[in-house]
């Protein structure tokens, strides 16, 4: 088992943070059974970091506060530009978005051919980010490791390449205006175009949105079905809403998919993850 070797540095410890490397960025910890067979997140509530300075990066949080909730779901991609490489659509995110933003009455819904990557771009610092569509990993190598990652948005298949209008790079989200902003979620998150996906794409994708400012990001590292996508994500900003922890809210989701019947494999309930900040949106630990 993965924490034999750690126990006796965790101790009596419930949250161990995480600071993986290359493919291990694939694996969700919580996922992995202890020596009495129980799932790890069942005894520990996991947060991960893209390193370790990210802890001196939490201590400096934005005195700046929005009540904004941005929801960008279901873009509509457009026609492909070949046959072999598209993105197809993802209508099963819309009635995501549509029950997250029945969540919050002041929440702006970008869907379809609203769900641009310009739209993305002018945002000034949500409070809560939500982006459900494709994301893609490229396993060929390029000039710039954070063009090897990025999100697929409205238009994404009438032009195709890293500078597409439809194409947001990891290294344009790293620019995006993000600094006061709590949860960035990432729903939905698959390989558009095909590609193998990999441990640098994965961590690019990561590393992009603390670059940005994010004080948390929640990904998907596998496609589910879009019931259980929902189900998990409404559970997830229900308890955001009620006042549990960025990281308590997702483990306490996914500990309610563990016990339904026919879902305890770690597929259908270990696919998102938590990375950065686990405080509350009020800034409690």
């Amino acid at each position: 088992p993965v924490m034999r070797p750690l126990r006796g540095f965790v101790g009596d410890g419930r949250r161990p943070l995480i600071s993986p490397d290359g493919e291990p960025n694939l694996v969700p910890f919580e996922g992995f059974a202890d020596e009495d067979g129980r799932y790890l997140i069942e005894r520990y509530a996991m947060s991960y970091l893209t390193s370790g300075r990210d802890l001196l990066r939490l201590q400096a949080r934005s005195s700046k506060e929005s009540a904004s909730v941005v929801i960008v779901a279901d873009p509509l991609f457009g026609e492909p530009a070949t046959a072999s490489e598209y993105f197809a659509r993802l209508p099963g995110t819309r009635a995501e978005a549509r029950a997250i933003d029945a969540l919050f009455p002041d929440a702006t819904l970008l869907t379809g051919p609203l769900a641009t990557k310009a739209a993305v771009e002018n945002l000034r610092a949500p409070r809560n980010l939500h982006i459900a569509s494709h994301g893609f990993f490229l396993q060929r190598p390029v000039e710039n490791p954070l063009l090897r990652s990025g999100v697929a948005l409205a238009g994404a298949n009438v032009k195709q390449g890293p500078h597409a209008d439809g194409i947001l790079t990891a290294l344009e989200a790293s620019a995006l205006n993000l600094w006061g902003t709590k949860p960035v979620t990432l729903s939905a998150c698959d390989s558009g175009v095909g590609e193998v996906r990999n441990g640098e794409g994965v961590y690019g994708l990561r590393r992009a949105f603390v670059l940005a400012g994010s004080e948390t990001l929640v990904m998907s590292l596998w496609p589910v079905g879009d019931a259980i996508s929902r189900e998990t994500m409404v559970a997830y900003y229900t308890g955001l809403r009620d006042g549990l922890g960025r990281g308590d809210a997702l483990r306490q989701a996914e500990l309610a998919m563990l016990k339904h019947t026919g879902r305890q494999h770690p597929f259908y309930w270990a696919s998102f993850i938590q990375s950065g900040e686990w405080a509350s949106l009020d800034g409690q630990r």
